[in-house]
């Protein structure tokens, strides 16, 4: 008899996808330099969502599962934790927000627990705005 798993339950809110990329990172650790480590898997065959991820590609798979797919969610939460990390980046677009995360993730030095401690502390700002 076959048994259908519960499908996983996907943060609804910017706060909750903050959470559930902090808990990512933290089960699977900070990538710098893109997505994930061997990206067109031509080394691993690990699954991408088990591989260490950068924090938008933490974000996006918290949201999907993948990566890979978009979300407009993802994208706000994106944008949300852009806005937080320094100097608010020169334009607003997806892919500038996206770069202006990632830049952040990579600076050199940058550890998972620096990464996920934003991500928690960005959770609990949101939270603190939308009350």
């Amino acid at each position: 008899m076959l048994v259908a798993l519960p499908a996983p339950v996907r943060p609804s809110t910017v706060a909750a996808t903050f959470r559930a990329a902090a808990r990512v990172l933290a089960a699977n650790g900070l990538y710098q330099g893109d997505y994930v480590p061997d990206a067109r898997d031509r080394e691993m065959c690990v699954p991408h969502f088990l591989r260490p991820m950068s924090i938008v590609a933490a974000l996006k798979c918290a949201v999907t599962g993948d990566h890979r797919r978009d979300s407009l969610l993802a994208d706000e939460a994106i944008a949300v934790l852009a806005m937080r990390l320094g100097e608010p980046p020169v334009w607003g677009d997806i892919f500038s927000l996206e770069a202006h995360v990632d830049d952040w993730g990579d600076v050199e030095g940058r550890t998972t627990e620096c990464a996920v401690a934003v991500l928690y502390a960005a959770a609990d700002a949101s939270e603190q705005v939308a009350a």
